[in-house]
């Protein structure tokens, strides 16, 4: 009896990747290939620097190399409202080049979309190419078999989410666009926001994926095919393509979509993706929209994910080599001249918010008048929450000499919505340690406890969506530990918008002149309870 042959994948090395590969506020991944390496890029709306980039060479392990937007003169975030800034971004590579394509949404200098290019993703990206005469958001570049460069984009066209995907020739040294061509307008009778365009080669056509529904529950990703450029294209008779929608409230992985898609050496193709996980009951998804895997395969000329399962699977299997990367430390003793990839700030920063180099081997923060409740760049330094269940420790030497001097660790959605453990002035004792939640920008002290001079461990542990804040001060043994807070008033189910949250350390004062030293900063999943 003949036996089959054994499918290509068998014959391959394998690597599995655990979803969401890249977790935490990572959304929006546009990836691309060049030879064994891939690079992906996300969105970082007010946070700085911008458009983090990362590389890879099984699809599985991705290690930060840098960001395109991380010189103030690039352009301005400045003033930009939560959500707003540096939305979804578009990467590719051509003619040795990279270059990636983006909206700045609600710029009080200048908005709209824009070129970036550079030869090696992890050093400088030059400064914006504004790209006016390019309408609405989400641009993508194609770049056709005959080097022809081609922008894609997204129109709004009334009040109640209806888009057009409309394309357009760009010269890339002018800017310059041609004739537009509509291309789509969703898969769906009366689908919304339709967004998120990219083309691709394949089987003989040009395949066009987006995303539709909005990014929450309704997310999808959906497709269409044309024999020609600028069509018409057929849509997908299979769409969505992927979709958690259909499963209905509750899943632990919930607003599937916004896909971009990449091909192997040995033509495996794979999509990355943003999706969200809820916990802790509701909808509350504290970690934002984060990056997953999906296999696809392309089946009567059509693109399938995940074929048999048709959803995003916990474990990927992906036919490449593994090849992982040395693991970032869970502490970081800031030793190094500048601070890792991991840490933002917040919008552009103008003033010098910190140094590393004052006090070696602490990261020195300068407080500003700007608070956390400005839509400012205070001297706020996070990381993205990653782990449901997470615990943060930082050690820090803080004197306030007057009253409005505060610092401390910090839980942070946006201007309106976030949790603090400050080191205060303190009429009596000098120094005091105050607890304070702000919710919907009404701001409430939960907690208030006299501290003795000398350096505080200042503690968050997450678990779920209690977020419980402790402080040990100098000479102690044990921790003290605060009442609980209620970590939902941190998801975008609750404060709205499209990030994440970030834990970090903040400090501000009345007038400049002051400092704040952090001695180290850690971060890793709650040991469990």
């Amino acid at each position: 009896m003949a036996t089959e042959p054994p499918a290509r994948s068998q014959l391959q090395p394998s690597v599995t990747a655990v979803n969401p590969v890249l977790p935490g506020f990572h959304p929006d991944p546009s990836v691309c290939r060049v030879g064994d390496d891939y690079y992906l890029v996300t969105s970082t709306f007010e946070f700085w620097p911008g458009l983090p980039l990362f590389h890879s060479r099984d699809l599985v392990h991705w290690r930060p190399v840098g960001h395109a937007v991380d010189r103030p003169g690039q352009l301005a975030l400045d003033g930009v409202r939560p959500s707003g800034g540096l939305y979804a971004a578009s990467l590719t590579h051509h003619d040795g080049r990279f270059h990636l394509v983006c909206t700045l949404v609600d710029g009080h200098q200048r908005s709209g979309n824009f070129l970036l290019t550079t030869e090696d993703p992890a050093g400088d990206w030059s400064d914006p190419l504004w790209l006016p005469d390019a309408p609405g958001f989400d641009p993508s570049l194609f770049f056709d078999e005959d080097g022809s460069a081609h922008l894609l984009g997204t129109r709004q066209t009334d009040e109640e989410g209806h888009t057009a995907i409309w394309l357009r020739s760009l010269d890339l040294a002018t800017g310059a666009l041609g004739e537009e061509h509509v291309l789509f307008r969703g898969a769906l009778v009366d689908a919304t926001w339709a967004e998120g365009p990219h083309l691709y080669r394949h089987g003989g056509y040009y395949h066009l994926l987006l995303a539709e529904g909005g990014t929450e529950d309704g997310h999808a990703v959906t497709s269409a095919r044309s024999t020609s450029l600028t069509g018409p294209y057929r849509n997908n008779p299979r769409n969505p393509v992927l979709t958690h929608r259909h499963l209905g409230s509750g899943q632990p992985v919930t607003g599937v979509g916004h896909a971009d898609l990449v091909a192997t050496p040995a033509g495996d193709w794979y999509a990355l993706l943003l999706a969200s996980r809820p916990y802790g009951g509701g909808p509350h998804a504290n970690l934002g929209r984060e990056t997953f895997l999906a296999r696809v395969e392309w089946q009567d000329g059509w693109p399938v994910a995940n074929p048999g399962v048709g959803r995003l699977e916990e474990r990927t299997t992906v036919a490449l080599p593994p090849h992982p990367w040395p693991a970032r430390p869970a502490r970081d003793d800031f030793d190094a001249p500048a601070l890792g990839p991991e840490w933002n700030l917040l919008r552009t920063p103008r003033t010098e918010l910190l140094t590393l180099t004052e006090r070696p081997g602490h990261l020195r923060l300068r407080p500003q008048p700007a608070t956390l409740a400005d839509t400012a760049s205070p001297a706020f330094v996070g990381r993205r929450q990653q782990h449901a269940d997470a615990a943060a420790r930082t050690l820090l030497d803080f004197t306030p000499s007057g009253e409005g001097e505060a610092a401390g660790l910090v839980a942070f959605y946006d201007h309106r919505h976030h949790a603090a453990l400050l080191v205060v002035h303190d009429e009596q004792h000098g120094r005091a340690l105050r607890l304070t939640v702000c919710d919907a920008g009404v701001e409430t002290v939960r907690a208030e406890l006299p501290l003795v001079p000398g350096p505080v461990e200042l503690a968050l542990t997450t678990r779920g969506q209690e977020y419980t804040f402790a402080f040990t001060p100098a000479g102690a043994a044990e921790p003290v530990r605060l009442p609980a807070v209620d970590g939902r008033l941190l998801s975008s189910a609750h404060a709205g918008g499209f990030t994440g949250t970030h834990l970090g350390v903040y400090a501000t004062a009345p007038e400049p002149g002051g400092v704040c030293d952090v001695d180290w900063f850690e971060y890793g999943p709650a040991e469990e309870a």
